[in-house]
C-alpha cells in the first residue's frame, strides 16, 4: 500500500511551502536594481524591523494558520470532495474560485481599513505590518498574531466555507492567494509579471499604501481594487524612473500633500 497525503494536509501545508519558495525567487530577482520600487539603501534605512524578526513573525503566523486549517478541514472534511471536483464542470469550479476571491477581498478590505481607523488597533496591532515601510516578498505575512488570525486565517476560512470549495480545490486557491500576496509585497515591477497585466492591485498599488502618505488609501487586498474605488479610498499613481536607478510609484501631488 503506497504512502498518500490527504488533500486536507496538502491544502494546509502547500501554501506555506509556496510562500517561501516564491519569496526565495524574489530574493534572487531583487538583485535586478532597475526594477526595484525602492533602493536597497531605502530598504535598510526606512524599515523599522530586522529581517530575522520578520522571518520569526511569519513562521509564527503560519503555524497558527496551519492549526486553524487542520481544525477546519477536520470539521468540514469530506472524503468525496476530490471525486466531486473531478466530476464538476469547469464553470462551477470557476464560480467557486471567483466567489472565494470576492469573499476574501471583501473581508480583508473592511478588516484592514478598520485597523487603520481604530487608533488602538493600529497602534497595538496593525502598525507591526507597517514597520515594513519598504515591503519585500517574505515580509508579506509579517503581522501581529491577532491581525494574522483575523485578516488571513479567519478570512481564508470564511472564503473556504462560503464558496463551497473542497479541500482539493483549496490547495489551488490558497496557493494562488499566497503567491498573489507575496507578489504584492515584492517591491519589484517586473516587465514579465503576469499579475500586473490582469490585476490593478499589484506591487506598486500596495507599495503606495505602505508609504506614509498612502496609509489612508489602497486598503484593498489581495486581488481587486473595487472596494477602494467604490468607497473613495483609491489612490492612483504613476510609475516613474527613480534618480539613481529603479522605479517609483508616485501619486498625484494633491494626494501626497494631504
Amino acid at each position: 500500500m503506497g504512502f498518500t497525503v490527504s488533500d486536507e494536509m496538502l491544502g494546509t501545508f502547500v501554501p506555506i511551502v509556496v510562500y517561501w519558495v516564491y519569496s526565495g525567487i524574489y530574493i534572487i530577482v531583487g538583485s535586478l536594481d532597475n526594477y526595484r520600487l525602492h533602493s536597497r539603501k531605502e530598504e535598510d534605512d526606512k524599515n523599522l524591523v530586522s529581517k530575522t524578526t520578520v522571518v520569526k513573525g511569519v513562521i509564527l503566523q503560519q503555524v497558527a494558520q496551519a492549526v486553524v486549517a487542520i481544525l477546519l478541514f477536520t470539521i468540514t472534511g469530506d472524503s468525496a470532495g476530490a471525486t466531486a471536483d473531478s466530476s464538476t464542470s469547469a464553470v462551477v469550479l470557476a464560480r467557486k474560485f471567483i466567489t472565494a476571491m470576492v469573499v476574501l477581498d471583501t473581508w480583508q478590505y473592511f478588516m484592514h481599513r478598520y485597523m487603520h481607523i481604530n487608533k488602538f488597533l493600529y497602534k497595538h496591532v496593525h502598525s507591526q505590518h507597517h514597520r515594513l515601510v519598504v515591503p519585500y516578498a517574505f515580509g508579506a505575512l509579517y503581522n501581529h498574531p491577532l491581525e494574522g488570525l483575523l485578516l488571513d486565517t479567519v478570512g481564508g476560512a470564511i472564503s473556504f466555507l462560503l464558496s463551497g470549495m473542497s479541500p482539493r480545490m483549496s490547495i489551488f486557491f490558497f496557493s494562488f492567494a499566497t503567491i498573489k500576496t507575496v507578489d504584492d509585497h515584492c517591491g519589484l515591477w517586473l516587465p514579465f509579471n503576469i499579475f500586473h497585466v490582469f490585476f490593478s492591485n499589484n506591487a506598486a498599488y500596495h507599495d503606495v499604501h505602505h508609504q506614509f502618505y498612502g496609509s489612508k488609501y489602497n486598503f484593498s487586498q489581495p486581488f481587486f481594487v473595487a472596494w477602494d474605488r467604490i468607497l473613495g479610498t483609491h489612490m492612483p499613481y504613476t510609475l516613474v524612473e527613480r534618480k539613481g536607478g529603479g522605479l517609483e510609484a508616485r501619486p498625484p501631488k494633491e494626494f501626497k500633500e494631504n
